[in-house]
């Protein structure tokens, strides 16, 4: 199940170092979306408008995972982002009130482009049809995004109020004792609309798919990707070919807490070198950016 977390850029130990010297250039996030959110839109919207079945992608999202329905994860939401006037790309986010989504701040800004406007996509199995399609510009970067280190990878969007339904809800953001748990060794689910095998086809009638994945040390995953891996950063592991991959970019990473779900993650980065191939994927920890989301 791979979502490509933001922009696979592996400057793994072991795997196809990427030189680390021109940090715009090696950034796992930047250029996002003229790297993979514009290919991966224009894949995705192929394939929903042809309904072709078999018009296999190559890898590009929730890769080990299997298809699930809205109705299961009815926080998770797509966004068709506009940039550069004539292209779109895509991402995920989370919903987390009425009115406002949790995303990555690479998917607004990723250094090299800034997005234009959002539609962000609620309660459907597929992104560029279906569901409450809502238009927005009003987005929110952290304050300290830095696209050249990939540090606070995060960013707020506001929507008009939205009435909650069985496919529509928002996620609960960690609280109390909740906030000091670094959640390692704790099993999450990540989601996003995409593959669920590398070198796969995406089914026709449902894109949403969903895996399961073990939170693992923030050392264990500086071993891989080195100083792009920061204290705000919560990781999991990639072992048996299962993460999240490219285009899914902002979706949710939650786990079950005190009898209810919360996010503790929203997709950063992974391996550039294929979703599946057992390293590990990095989300922005949640848990470091509380206050500034309800501030928001």
């Amino acid at each position: 199940m791979k979502l490509f977390l933001g922009v696979c850029l592996a400057l793994a130990v072991a795997v196809s170092a990427v030189e680390i010297g021109a940090p715009e250039a090696d950034s796992p996030v930047f250029g996002y979306h003229t790297r993979f959110g514009i290919v991966e839109a224009a894949r995705i919207k192929k394939l929903e408008e042809a309904s072709v079945e078999d018009a296999g992608l190559s890898g590009q999202r929730i890769v080990g995972g299997s298809v699930t329905d809205i109705s299961a994860t009815p926080y998770q939401a797509g966004l068709v982002i506009q940039v550069m006037i004539i292209f779109q790309s895509v991402c995920g986010a989370s919903l987390i009130s009425h009115n406002r989504l949790v995303t990555a701040a690479h998917c607004n800004n990723d250094g090299s482009i800034s997005a234009n406007s959002f539609t962000v996509v609620l309660g459907s199995n597929t992104l560029f049809s279906g569901g409450n399609r809502i238009v927005t510009r009003d987005v929110v970067s952290h304050p300290n995004w830095t696209p050249s280190t990939a540090a606070n990878d995060i960013a707020v969007l506001r929507i008009s109020s939205v009435s909650f339904t069985n496919v529509i809800q928002p996620i609960a953001l960690p609280s109390g004792n909740e906030l000091s748990n670094n959640f390692n060794g704790a099993n999450a689910l990540a989601s996003g609309y995409g593959l669920t095998s590398d070198g796969g086809s995406i089914s026709t009638s449902q894109r949403l798919s969903s895996v399961t994945l073990p939170i693992i040390t923030n050392a264990q995953c500086a071993a891989v990707y080195g100083p792009w891996v920061h204290n705000s950063n919560i990781c999991t592991s990639g072992a048996g070919g299962r993460g999240t991959c490219s285009g899914d970019s902002g979706g949710p990473l939650v786990v079950t807490s005190n009898n209810r779900q919360i996010l503790v993650g929203v997709t950063s980065f992974g391996a550039a070198d294929g979703c599946a191939i057992g390293l590990p994927a990095a989300f922005a920890r949640v848990t470091s950016y509380v206050s500034w989301l309800q501030s928001q």
